[in-house]
Order: structure tokens, then C-alpha cells, then sequence
């Protein structure tokens, strides 16, 4: 058996990138609140699951090659891709995860932790402070990921997605390195 290899973005793997891109499941959501200078939620479930998918990315992905600023990193299993993690670097000095996913037949088995332990890497080389990401309120799987991964919720914004009235809050979650 082949171990899963994180392995830097290069023009042959191009075609793949968007391969990750799976539905997830929307079981419920976060209902923030900011309490004594910090940021604090409770989950809310829904009575029935649905599942969402967001469209592929369709950007130019030379410019995430071999850039000292941004990277992509794909999780290959036997020259499939199962997992990419999108990072650029932010002018606040975290390394901004601008997408996570990891194809539905490999959640739970550790994917998402070693694209985040590479992502931790790739930060720390440029002298980052931490890691830091944006998600739905609604995405309640993927926040509670974060945060079993040492993220914590620094922010929430109520305007962001305002051309998608179907999402009620944008959460910024942050993991900053010690």
C-alpha cells in the first residue's frame, strides 16, 4: 500500500487540481457571539442534512507554481489527487488558506491534518505568525475541524456574502503558531 504523499502543484498535475472538490454535508451551523473581548459560539443542528458543493476553481494555477508568495499542495494516492490546500501569504503575516478540501471517500483519515501540517511548514519557512481561513457559519463539519486543529474563531462578518443571501455569516478562524 502507498502512503498518501503531499506533494507542491507542477504543470502535470494541473488537470487534477480540482479533483478534492467533493459535496460536503450541512448538519447545522455556528451561532457566534462576542463576549468579554472574545469571540465564543454554540452549534445549532439542522433537523434534516443536506449537502453543497462549491463550483471549481477556475483560476490560472502557473501562478500558484513555484512562487515564493503562494502554493498549492495536493494529497496523491497512487497519482490520484484526494486532498489540495491553496495558500498565499497576507499582509497580516499568516499564511491565508484560501481552500481545503479533501475528496469524500478520504475525510477522516487524516488528509486534512498533513495538508495542514504542510501548510504549518510552508508558513513557518516564510517566517509566518499562523494560519488563517474563512468559513460559512453554516459549514458546521469543516469548523469543528478547525478548531479540533487548534484554530480558534477571531472574527465574524455579516456583510462579506452579501450577493449569496443564502449564507448568513462568514467566521475567520486563526491557529497562531507559538
Amino acid at each position: 500500500m502507498n502512503p498518501i504523499q503531499i506533494v507542491a502543484l507542477h504543470k502535470s498535475l494541473i488537470p487534477q487540481v480540482n479533483d478534492a472538490n467533493d459535496p460536503f454535508p450541512i448538519i447545522g451551523r455556528i451561532i457566534p457571539s462576542y463576549l468579554n473581548g472574545s469571540w465564543t459560539y454554540r452549534e445549532e443542528l439542522n433537523k434534516e442534512i443536506s449537502a453543497l458543493k462549491f463550483p471549481d476553481d477556475r483560476l490560472d494555477w502557473d501562478h500558484y507554481i513555484d512562487q515564493d508568495d503562494r502554493v498549492v499542495y495536493l494529497a496523491m494516492d497512487a497519482g490520484t489527487c484526494v486532498g489540495q490546500i491553496r495558500l498565499t501569504t497576507d499582509w497580516s503575516r499568516f499564511a491565508y488558506i484560501e481552500n481545503i478540501a479533501v475528496r469524500q471517500s478520504y475525510r477522516k483519515r487524516g488528509v486534512g491534518r498533513m495538508l495542514l501540517e504542510m501548510a504549518e511548514c510552508w508558513a513557518k519557512e516564510k517566517q509566518l505568525i499562523g494560519l488563517s481561513l474563512e468559513a460559512q457559519n453554516d459549514n458546521l463539519i469543516a469548523c469543528r475541524f478547525y478548531r479540533n486543529e487548534g484554530f480558534q474563531l477571531g472574527g465574524v462578518d455579516s456583510i462579506k456574502q452579501y450577493a449569496n443571501p443564502q449564507i448568513e455569516l462568514t467566521l475567520y478562524w486563526y491557529r497562531i503558531f507559538t
